[in-house]
C-alpha cells in the first residue's frame, strides 16, 4: 500500500477562488481512500507548519501537488511552501547539493535523500491544450512539463521521481469540471494501479 501526501495549492485571489482545485483534490482524496491508499493532505492556503510537512515528506511515497498555472507556473504559495519545507528539509529531504570540494566527479543536484519517493502534478491551466502542443501557439509545442521545469528539478534535488503529469485546460473559458474529474480519477487508477 502506497502513502500519498496530496497538497492542495489551490488560493482565493483575484477573479480565482480554487473551487476547480479543492474539487480535484476531494477527488483525489476519494479515489485513493476507496483503493486503500493511506492519504495526509495539507491545503496550504490555510497554513501549516513547516516540520510537520518535513515529517510528512519523510512519511509519504507519493507527493501530489494540485495548483492552477499562475503567472507560467506554481501560484507563489505553492513556491512559498516549497522554500521553506524543502529549507526545513535540510539533513533529511537533502544532504547538500551533492558536490564536494574533494571529489570533482560528484554532480550537483546528487543530494538528495529521499530517492526511491515521486511526486506528481495535477494542474489546471485557462490556457487551451492547443497552446500546450501547437508549435505556433503561445508555449511553443514544448508541453506542459516544459513549463515547470524548475518545479521538476526542485523535485528531483531531493531524490524524488516524477510521475505522468495531469493537466485540465481551459478551466476559466470552457470549464469541464465532470469531464476533468472523470479524467483525474481514471488517471489516478491507473498511475496507481488501483481497481476501477
Amino acid at each position: 500500500m502506497k502513502k500519498v501526501l496530496l497538497l492542495n495549492g489551490g488560493k482565493k485571489f483575484a477573479h480565482s477562488d480554487g473551487r476547480y482545485n479543492t474539487t480535484l483534490h476531494e477527488a483525489a482524496l476519494s479515489v485513493l481512500d476507496r483503493g486503500g491508499v493511506d492519504v495526509k493532505t495539507t491545503f496550504i492556503d490555510e497554513g501549516y507548519d513547516v516540520a510537520e510537512e518535513v515529517a510528512k515528506f519523510l512519511w509519504a511515497d507519493v507527493i501530489i501537488y494540485q495548483m492552477p498555472g499562475w503567472c507560467m507556473g506554481a501560484p507563489w504559495t505553492v513556491k512559498k511552501y516549497l522554500d521553506e519545507v524543502f529549507t526545513e528539509g535540510h539533513g533529511s529531504l537533502y544532504a547538500s547539493d551533492g558536490r564536494t570540494r574533494s571529489d570533482a566527479s560528484q554532480k550537483y543536484g546528487s543530494g538528495g535523500l529521499i530517492q526511491g519517493k515521486q511526486y506528481m502534478l495535477s494542474l489546471t491551466w485557462n490556457a487551451p491544450q492547443q497552446a500546450f502542443d501547437d508549435p505556433t501557439d503561445f508555449f511553443e509545442a514544448k508541453g506542459v512539463d516544459a513549463v515547470y521545469f524548475p518545479f521538476h528539478k526542485a523535485n528531483e534535488f531531493l531524490g524524488m521521481t516524477g510521475l505522468p503529469t495531469f493537466l485540465c485546460v481551459d478551466v476559466m473559458k470552457r470549464p469541464n469540471i465532470e469531464a476533468d474529474v472523470a479524467r483525474y480519477e481514471q488517471h489516478l487508477t491507473e498511475v496507481f494501479g488501483l481497481k476501477a
